[in-house]
């Protein structure tokens, strides 16, 4: 038995060595095999944080920054990037039609996991893996970091059009608030945001001038996932959590949270660790809670006062 494991890992390395990537199965990778994998040209390694200059401070060895503000989105109208900006990022990068991508950041993987959602609404799917704890748990194991700029040859990856069938829109997500009971609502703010409490976290600049919550719509903050570690829970833990709020996958399920990429982290939970089909709505509060004549639950009555 131990010839067999021996010869096994020695195949697995030649094969590793010679440019074949095989990533874990399912949508999360770890960070050991993301540091066994450093030098192999079949993983390509992208930071998407939160906060600017985290990544300048000291990144995962070879991995590319992407800058969520205005690489991923449209830097002129509210909308996700082009697909041709996006094509010729990645290509930059060295991504290949089968090359495995691999993102992380941090914030427990926010903006991560909102790149895992862009990529996704443009066909790269299962090709897509998140480091599973983000930086946050690269860090914790003592794992190298670097602070170079990588560079690549051109890649050929090749990018789809945007696939509706990832994305909500405002029409969506009105036809289940006036009633529509075809799909579930899932709200993964904070409880004082889901109230009306707050109109959002502390120091937002995106707001809305009405406070409170789509109405139907389910509460599980997103944090809720999380281990402390930052890494996600069981599957049996995830299950347990949203079906214990009534999203079980039985319905199609929609999320939303302040500007989109809170709910691109529940989203990624859902749609690609268990097999929901799930819509993130990009919108989100910003949008919904500044549209006119649109049915709102404020459950505390706050009432915005212009500041």
């Amino acid at each position: 038995m131990s010839f067999i494991k021996s010869f096994a890992a020695a195949g697995a390395a030649l094969l590793v060595s010679a440019g074949t990537a095989f990533a874990q199965a399912g949508p999360l990778v770890t960070a050991d095999w993301v540091a066994d994998n450093l030098k192999n040209p079949k993983v390509k390694v992208f930071e998407v944080s939160v906060d600017p200059g985290v990544y300048e401070r000291g990144h995962v060895p070879g991995a590319t920054n992407i800058r969520w503000h205005s690489e991923l989105v449209d830097p002129i109208k509210r909308d996700i990037a082009s697909r041709e900006n996006l094509q010729k990022l990645l290509s930059s990068a060295g991504v290949d039609k089968d090359t495995t991508i691999v993102l992380y950041g941090d914030n427990n993987n926010w903006f991560a996991a909102w790149g895992a959602w862009v990529l996704e609404a443009y066909g790269l799917g299962d090709r897509v893996k998140l480091l599973d704890g983000g930086r946050k748990v690269w860090e914790a194991k003592g794992l190298p970091l670097d602070t170079g700029t990588p560079e690549a040859a051109k890649g050929s990856v090749e990018l789809t059009q945007v696939n509706a069938k990832v994305r909500a829109r405002l029409g969506d997500v009105l036809k289940v608030a006036e009633g529509d009971t075809g799909s579930v609502l899932l709200d993964i703010r904070s409880p004082d945001e889901f109230s009306g409490k707050i109109f959002a976290p502390e120091g937002s600049k995106e707001l809305s001038i009405r406070a409170g919550h789509v109405p139907g719509a389910k509460n599980v903050p997103w944090s809720k996932a999380v281990n402390a570690d930052g890494t996600l829970k069981s599957k049996d833990e995830l299950k347990k959590l949203y079906a214990d709020a009534g999203v079980d996958g039985s319905k199609p399920t929609i999320v939303y949270c302040r500007i989109g990429e809170r709910s691109s982290h529940t989203w990624f939970v859902l749609a690609k660790v268990l097999g929901y089909e799930v819509k993130n709505y990009d919108g989100s509060w910003t949008e919904y809670g500044n549209s006119v004549g649109v049915p709102v639950a404020n459950l505390t009555g706050t009432v915005w006062q212009g500041k």
